[in-house]
């Protein structure tokens, strides 16, 4: 019998997830997401972002959030650092850690940090108010300083197929922009469609472009899903040899520099579409070596209902319809044999 294809899952949640969020969340809901997720599996949490609350006030309070966490071995928490000061604020937490009792039987807070850029200047000017050339000139000490610190980094590329400044982007330039940070140290680089009006055509034609420079075991796509493709395009990006997929429980997400963009494609949808394919999804024991889609679809309705609504997870949603419809008939099972 033939071995299936592992693909990592990078869950987004409770930080691409929860940014573009209205209202305010209360720590302990964001606490008690990451560490849910945890139990459900999921051995890549981006767990917060050191990025300043004035611009995302989502992400206030991410040092208690990932001090607080009850960190389970095998679990990578990263965070978004956005430049040097974000790094010192996550530093800041590590050496606190570290002169610490707990320093010697707890995981780290954090061990990896995200770093982002983008595949157009519209949209870098617009979410960092610079040039892609004059923000991966900020980006390079700051990894360079986290991997002398023993952190891992990785690095986003947002835009990576429609900008909603500008339109089609060229690929050229997404191969560009993630060659520098391949060459900065990232161990993996992101590629996303941050409009979610990518197609799997556009999808294949970008990878190859983009693996002329980049060796595609250290690519990973990042679909959101406003034209109802995500599902399609994560397939798409499987066959052309990515292995790391991000996901958002619930659907969860959107970007505040991307309007019109709806959430990440949800963790629950990728979980049932590759089930009896040849891919595995990799998980923890906490999910016996996979992510349990039954754990990962309690929870999209679990923060969906903390936020005020039901999950967009078409899996999520067909999967409670049936285990409405399944606690129902039992029930009347029991009256018909008290009959």
């Amino acid at each position: 019998m033939q071995s299936k294809i592992p693909v990592n899952i990078v869950e987004v949640g409770p930080r691409d997830g929860l940014q573009n969020e209205k209202g305010v969340i209360p720590v302990d809901v964001k606490v008690e997401l990451i560490e849910k997720l945890a139990l459900a599996g999921c051995n890549n949490i981006e767990a917060g972002s050191f990025v300043s609350p004035k611009w995302v006030p989502q992400m206030a309070g991410t040092s208690e959030i990932i001090s607080r966490t009850h960190r389970l071995p095998n679990v990578h928490y990263a965070v978004l650092v956005p430049n040097q000061k974000g790094l010192d604020g996550l530093l800041s937490v590590l050496n606190t850690y570290n002169t610490s009792s707990d320093s010697e039987s707890v995981p780290p807070p954090s061990d990896e940090i995200s770093i982002f850029t983008a595949a157009t200047d519209a949209f870098t000017r617009a979410n960092l108010n610079t040039s892609i050339t004059e923000s991966l000139a900020k980006l390079a000490p700051v990894a360079r300083a986290a991997l002398d610190k023993g952190l891992r980094v990785r690095g986003y590329v947002s835009v990576a197929i429609v900008c909603p400044y500008t339109g089609q982007v060229d690929y050229k330039k997404v191969r560009e922009v993630s060659k520098e940070l391949l060459e900065m140290g990232c161990y993996e680089i992101s590629l996303g469609d941050t409009v979610g009006r990518g197609t799997p055509s556009q999808v294949a034609e970008m990878l190859e472009e983009v693996k002329k420079d980049v060796p595609v075991e250290r690519l990973a796509g990042h679909f959101h899903d406003t034209f109802g493709t995500a599902v399609a395009n994560v397939f798409t990006a499987l066959e052309h040899g990515v292995r790391t997929i991000d996901s958002s429980v619930g659907g969860l997400g959107g970007c505040p520099y991307s309007p019109g963009a709806t959430g990440n494609v949800a963790t629950e949808d990728i979980l049932y579409a590759l089930q009896g394919s040849k891919y595995s999804v990799t998980g923890t024991e906490y999910g016996n070596g996979t992510i349990d889609l039954d754990k990962i679809t309690e929870i999209g309705w679990w923060i969906s209902g903390q936020l005020g609504r039901e999950s967009i997870s078409r899996a999520g949603r067909a999967w409670r319809a049936k285990k409405i419809r399944d606690t129902e008939m039992a029930k009347d099972g029991e009256m018909r044999a008290k009959l």
